[in-house]
């Protein structure tokens, strides 16, 4: 396992010319001013993702509005700092809106942060900065970047573990790292004192509360904008033997692991709750039943991204499947271009579109996107019949 890096490693080490990612927000002010404070020639840009501000969603964001951007320029007033508005509203539209409805419409829960630091912040942002003879991008993530013994950089956990964003960034690969900093990974500070430092230094934006939802929703309403794009349809809500519960007006409202909003008029012969087991984009069918059919033992992902060398022959690592989920012990094995991943013990709430993070110790090793997953009341049916036995249900 790898150790945790100290602070003397993750020192830059020389000025370089740094492009702050500015959102409007307390976290990419301050790590815009301690980049400045540290001796790097930064220069603050805000990116203006929507081609009509107003319909993302307003109220202290720090995101995407005409507020935050005026929040975002004031702060880099307040550093010193040169300051622009980027437009990238139709690459933002292409690679994360569109991804996010065409993923919902396939049945299957993306997470749109990972694909905005993939294909907007480390790669549109970037490759515009390395253009114009930036050296690196500045964000406000916590992470650190560090330089490993045999010289590559790596991706590692903030040193607060509670405010740690490692799993977003779990998408970059190394040369996306070889001009990434984080200024805000190595504290180990918690969010109040973070605000504090914004105060100290006179950033307006100290008070300003967190973003939590998808900026591109309007009204924080998923179900709602998903309608709006992809229509309604009704389908069936059924039981494991396909026997038909309730009906429901569009697939692609629910997500696995579900247990609120089903409207299912028939209880459960055990009275107990039902949850979201599959989801079926071809016939518009949900299937629900208990919270046991959600264990998952094993799992197959797509697209591995690696943030340095690819895993070689299975190894053990730790993983995280969700951005604020705990670690959990798996076994994991590259095979073709599908990582393969056996969970030491039975997780839930795993949904194809999900990302699936490793790591080794604090370092992130790759992520790659949840296609397929096996369950343990499928294996242990399987067995059953493989036995001759009555199946089990």
């Amino acid at each position: 396992m790898t150790d945790t890096p100290n602070a003397e490693q993750r020192q830059q080490p020389k000025p370089l010319r740094v492009l702050a990612a500015m959102s409007g927000g307390v976290d990419s002010a301050v790590a815009a001013a301690r980049a400045a404070e540290a001796g790097h020639d930064v220069t603050g840009v805000h990116l203006a993702l929507s081609a009509n501000p107003q319909s993302f969603r307003t109220g202290a964001r720090g995101c995407c509005t005409v507020e935050d951007s005026r929040d975002a320029r004031r702060a880099a007033d307040v550093i010193g700092i040169p300051f622009y508005v980027w437009d990238l509203a139709e690459r933002f539209r292409e690679d994360v809106v569109e991804d996010f409805v065409a993923e919902y419409a396939a049945g299957r829960t993306p997470n749109p942060c990972l694909r905005c630091n993939e294909k907007i912040k480390f790669a549109a942002l970037l490759d515009k900065a390395i253009a114009l003879g930036f050296d690196a991008v500045c964000t406000g993530h916590y992470a650190a970047v560090v330089t490993g013994a045999d010289g590559r950089r790596e991706l590692h956990r903030a040193s607060d573990a509670a405010k740690d964003q490692s799993y977003v960034l779990g998408v970059l690969d190394e040369r996306q790292l070889a001009h990434a900093m984080f200024p805000l990974g190595d504290t180990l500070t918690t969010k109040d004192e973070i605000r504090a430092e914004a105060e100290r230094r006179g950033l307006a934006v100290a008070r300003k509360p967190d973003s939590h939802d998808i900026c591109f929703i309007a009204d924080g309403d998923t179900q709602g904008f998903l309608a709006k794009h992809l229509g309604s349809e009704q389908g069936a809500i059924v039981d494991e033997s396909g026997e038909q519960l309730g009906t429901h007006n569009g697939a692609y409202g629910f997500t696995i692991g579900q247990r609120k909003g089903l409207r299912i008029g028939v209880p459960a012969d055990d009275g107990k709750p039902r949850y979201v087991l599959d989801i079926s984009p071809v016939d518009n069918t949900v299937t629900v039943g208990p919270l046991e059919a959600l264990d998952v033992i094993a799992l197959t992902a797509i697209k591995p991204r690696w943030c340095g060398v690819p895993p070689r022959g299975p190894a053990t690592y730790t993983a995280q499947l969700r951005a604020h989920g705990e670690d959990v012990p798996v076994t994991a094995e590259l095979v073709g271009d599908e990582l393969r991943v056996a969970f030491d013990a039975p997780v839930r709430g795993i949904a194809p579109g999900q990302a699936v993070v490793l790591y080794d110790g604090t370092r992130v090793v790759g992520s790659a996107t949840i296609a397929v997953t096996e369950r343990a009341a499928a294996e242990q049916a399987a067995a059953e019949a493989a036995a001759g036995q009555p199946v089990t249900v």
